[in-house]
């Protein structure tokens, strides 16, 4: 940038601070941030002026007040170099930098909360132990790709960080002036921790939900009837549907609404690691584990149950597991079941509670199964949901014997 350049923008971004006008804090900040402002030429009145006309209009939230801090330092590094310079404002403004920085350093305290004394028993980190014939991609992989996934798709642009720092004195409509463009869903903690703050299961093949036979995805298929209250699995077979256990033929017509066609492509994920589910021999792997997950499904009503081979073992005395549809599962066509894991599994084989089947790390642990339950939204007639798509998530959450919700009203009273 020419000198000349450097001033036509300084005299830009001065004539948005006189009017007052929402865009001048992010653009200003980031000018500051992406020059050397002795370089481009500006005096040093100049870059002063524009430390503290942008130190002024930062949002009065104390998160942003790290980056005010530093504008504010800057201007008292510049003040002795400018012709301004005097002990009265140089005054004024160490006592504003003191100030901000006090609200920063209460702002960081609050917000580290820090225990000053050893943690009560029982708030030790508990350990959620997972037993899995796919425990590489499971554990490993899949999070990393729901890691990734999340970035690309919620990160913010550079100039949407910038915008995040500042609220203008007043508000103009300017839908298309991308500098004062905030409200982004990645822009929200609450939000992001509900996507990264989890563990997250999915499928490393596409996944296709029908309520019509076309275009079935290339690894396998497999039919339902399915609606609330009853399901029955299906095969097709010369023209007719037929039961899936006894090949009798069955009066369903291929458009009945409550048919669903569920099918999958070959794994596309490359980096699988162990696979212990035992897999068909004729075909390559790739085929072989997508039709394994297909051969695995049921149907519970409406949903489609994916049946994950997903053994946790939790303390049910300190936690429980909600497990529920990834939370941007809905862009698919789909919903996901949501169930709240507070103890063993109640109908397991009872080779799963033979003490000869125990081992000493499942001492006082309760163990339950993490699969998949869908449903196609209404109105939705297809479904398809890519590999290494978060389908469904784990939140561990504390038990309900652990905590009660109290009315501060009645708190106050009690003082």
């Amino acid at each position: 940038m020419t000198s000349e350049e450097a001033r036509a923008q300084y005299n830009y971004l001065l004539t948005l601070c006189i009017r007052k006008e929402e865009s001048f804090g992010p653009l200003a900040f980031a000018f500051l941030k992406e020059h050397d402002l002795d370089q481009i030429g500006l005096t040093p009145e100049e870059q002063f002026n524009l430390y503290m006309a942008t130190a002024e209009v930062f949002a009065t939230e104390p998160k942003r007040y790290i980056h005010k801090l530093e504008c504010l330092q800057k201007a008292n590094q510049i003040l002795r170099r400018t012709q301004y310079a005097n002990p009265e404002l140089s005054r004024q403004l160490t006592q504003e930098i003191q100030k901000t920085s006090v609200e920063w350093d209460l702002y960081n305290e609050a917000m580290r909360a820090t225990r000053t004394g050893a943690a009560p028993a029982g708030l030790e980190k508990q350990h959620i132990i997972v037993e899995t014939d796919l425990p590489d991609y499971f554990l490993n992989t899949a999070q990393k790709r729901a890691s990734s996934y999340y970035q690309q798709k919620f990160k913010l642009t550079k100039e949407a960080k910038t915008a995040q720092h500042f609220t203008g004195p007043g508000r103009r409509f300017e839908p298309e002036n991308p500098s004062v463009h905030k409200e982004f869903a990645g822009a929200c903690a609450p939000f992001m921790s509900a996507r990264t703050g989890a563990l997250h299961l999915m499928l490393p093949f596409d996944l296709k939900i029908s309520r019509r036979p076309d275009d079935p995805l290339e690894a396998g298929l497999r039919i339902w009837y399915a609606r609330m209250g009853y399901s029955f699995p299906l095969r097709y077979d010369l023209g007719k549907l037929i039961s899936y256990y006894d090949d009798e033929v069955l009066d369903v017509p291929m458009d009945d609404p409550h048919l669903l066609f569920v099918s999958a492509s070959p794994v596309k994920e490359a980096d699988m690691g162990r696979v212990e589910r035992p897999l068909p021999d004729d075909v390559p792997q790739e085929i072989g584990l997508a039709r394994a997950f297909l051969d695995g499904i049921n149907t519970l009503g409406p949903y489609v149950q994916i049946v994950c081979n997903f053994k946790i073992w939790f303390d049910a005395s300190l936690m429980s597991l909600l497990i529920q549809g990834a939370p941007d599962l809905h862009e698919y066509g789909l919903e996901g079941a949501a169930g709240l894991l507070t103890r063993t599994y109640a109908t397991e084989k009872i080779q799963a509670y033979a003490p000869s089947s125990h081992r000493p790390w499942q001492d006082g642990l309760s163990f339950n199964f993490v699969n998949m339950h869908l449903q196609l939204l209404p109105g939705v007639e297809k479904a398809v949901v890519p590999y290494n798509t978060p389908i469904f998530s784990v939140y561990p959450v504390l038990n309900w014997q652990g905590f009660r919700f109290d009315d501060a009203r009645k708190l106050e009273q009690e003082l």
